[in-house]
């Protein structure tokens, strides 16, 4: 390897590879192993990278993994410039998830690579929580989970955080947004985080937000129901002035014609006592099932929501789009982790393992949304016989630091 010939945003590993300066294998180099280096066989490095072009290829219980590096020992050795072809075992992959890796090192390490992956497109950030039923252990009822703060348009996770036994997703919910630089961003999240601290502190840091509003907010839920209630004037009366604005979005797929009219308005901004609110809105989602040119089913559902967005400067359309965007924590990265990448089904009941694997989910997402794939099964069945296109994804950066 002529290193004379390294460009300023490279730098070499630790077997004499080449990669750029942020990638994510360049990480890995950062992560502390604690292991003793007598009888260690295998570097921390070279474990993660194993598992993570594991991950690409489409093998995910540890089993797999480590089956799938016996049985390409040879290419492996080759590509990452290893001394000898021997692979490491299922119970080593294990000890990489159960006791050798640091589950807040890692996380670090994933969030400033995710951050430093960001192309800065993305406008709305979806905060969302998940349970990791793989980590539930007999006879309890509850299993590990996490909370997110998602980039839907880069399909990474800039923050995550453990969600304690004794805590819920309100408590967890500051630590998350204090990970990421939030301003001019606009948070969306579940009724749940529908909270005065949570909406100021986002608006302290710059940011918005936009809410559904449900039960668990009663008496905000009612005045906004009210206010968009359809106006029936007595003889005699005209109608009550409003400032409503309005907007219609219609989507067709997959036998189903989706109609979302959203109306907003700030007349309860004087009256309501919630902060850095800037309207408030109505949403109807009307959808019809089609079969052969026919509607065969139809449901309606009706959201309220309140957002922090100035309602003189903002579209409907925008917090129409917000709220659109937010299911994209669900479809792009819930979804994927558990069918596609088998999460729930992978067993991790010790420690910190299922949260640490999660975490490595999300990364593996993000590199094959990086590689210009929206599938992201059929992005593993491609790498799955292109091995070396895979490791690419691993020693590049999106921007090299």
């Amino acid at each position: 390897m002529e290193y004379s010939t390294l460009k300023p945003w490279q730098e070499i590993g630790e077997t004499g590879i080449i990669h750029a300066k942020g990638s994510l294998y360049g990480r890995f180099h950062t992560i502390a192993d604690p292991r003793h280096a007598k009888g260690k066989q295998y570097s921390l490095v070279t474990l993660l990278t194993v598992i993570f072009l594991a991950k690409l290829v489409g093998k995910d219980k540890p089993d797999e993994i480590a089956d799938w590096a016996k049985n390409h020992a040879k290419e492996l050795a080759e590509l990452l410039e290893l001394k000898d072809d021997k692979m490491p075992s299922h119970s080593t992959v294990r000890r990489v998830f159960h006791t050798i890796l640091d589950e807040a090192e890692f996380d670090r390490m994933a969030q400033t690579y995710s951050q430093q992956e960001q192309t800065g497109s993305g406008k709305v950030l979806s905060m969302d929580g998940k349970a990791l039923r793989g980590t539930r252990i007999a006879g309890q009822e509850r299993s590990d989970q996490v909370l997110s703060l998602y980039d839907g348009q880069d399909q990474l996770v800039l923050a995550q955080a453990a969600v304690d036994t004794k805590e819920n997703e309100i408590v967890a919910a500051p630590r998350v947004l204090a990970q990421v630089s939030i301003a001019g961003k606009v948070i969306t999240g579940d009724a749940l985080h529908t909270q005065r601290a949570i909406s100021g502190m986002i608006v302290e840091r710059g940011g918005h937000y936009v809410w559904p509003v449900k039960a668990n907010q009663p008496r905000l839920y009612e005045d906004i129901e009210r206010l968009f209630a359809p106006d029936n004037p007595k003889p005699g009366f005209g109608k009550i002035s409003t400032d409503f604005k309005a907007a219609t979005k219609v989507n067709y797929g997959h036998g189903r014609l989706e109609k979302r009219t959203i109306q907003t308005s700030s007349m309860l901004n004087e009256y309501l006592d919630w902060p850095g609110v800037g309207q408030v809105y109505r949403l109807e989602r009307k959808f019809d099932w089609v079969r052969q040119g026919n509607v065969f089913k139809t449901s309606c559902e009706v959201e309220y929501g309140i957002s922090s967005l100035s309602h003189s400067q903002t579209s409907p359309t925008t917090v129409l789009q917000a709220r659109r965007e937010h299911w994209s924590v669900e479809t792009g990265l819930h979804y994927r982790r558990d069918v596609t990448f088998r999460e729930d089904a992978t067993r991790m009941t010790i420690g910190a393992a299922g949260r640490i694997l999660a975490t490595v989910h999300n990364l593996v997402i993000g590199l094959i949304k990086r590689a210009g794939y929206s599938n992201a099964a059929k992005a593993r069945r491609h790498y799955d016989g292109h091995i070396q296109e895979a490791f690419g994804l691993l020693i590049a950066a999106n921007c090299p630091s």
